[in-house]
């Protein structure tokens, strides 16, 4: 909360479940891996090219798992800059016509001035009313501020 007691409107959007999600498979997944990899008693079938190929397995689960964990969306005055597993786009307000989430959405979409759409994973329909409440705040940005300045 800010000093008058209201949010920051342009807080980062960042998915709840999903970093959850992450933290969960990572201690799991990669964190399993390294544990048989380094630690598991030698036999017949867990040589060293297997060891190795669980380490290898561990550090390609950190990094998906870091990808995922990173998505997000950033508001600021100028515009949107959402970064998605893998790719990063930054759009100003008035590029963004519509945002959509629908009761088949997983995410957020925007449908963009030129067309096209982008998604915005870092508002999620997994993460249940606080995901719709999140869709709103970012609609609400991109009417207050994509609108064209009205003239004298």
């Amino acid at each position: 909360m800010d000093d008058d007691g209201t949010r920051d409107p342009f807080r980062t959007f960042r998915p709840w479940w999903t970093r959850v999600a992450v933290v969960v498979t990572g201690i799991f997944a990669a964190g399993g891996s390294v544990v048989v990899g380094l630690f598991a008693p030698q036999g017949v079938l867990l040589g060293p090219g297997t060891r190795v190929t669980f380490v290898a397995f561990a550090l390609f689960a950190v990094w998906l798992l870091w990808r995922l964990g990173g998505v997000h969306a950033r508001p600021d005055a100028d515009g949107l800059t959402v970064r998605n597993v893998i790719s990063r786009r930054r759009v100003a307000w008035p590029e963004i016509v519509a945002v959509r989430l629908t009761v088949n959405d997983p995410w957020v979409t925007l449908d963009l001035a030129d067309g096209g759409t982008l998604a915005v994973m870092g508002i999620q329909r997994a993460d249940g009313e606080r995901g719709m409440a999140e869709a709103r705040r970012l609609q609400a940005l991109a009417r207050q501020l994509g609108e064209a300045p009205d003239r004298p």
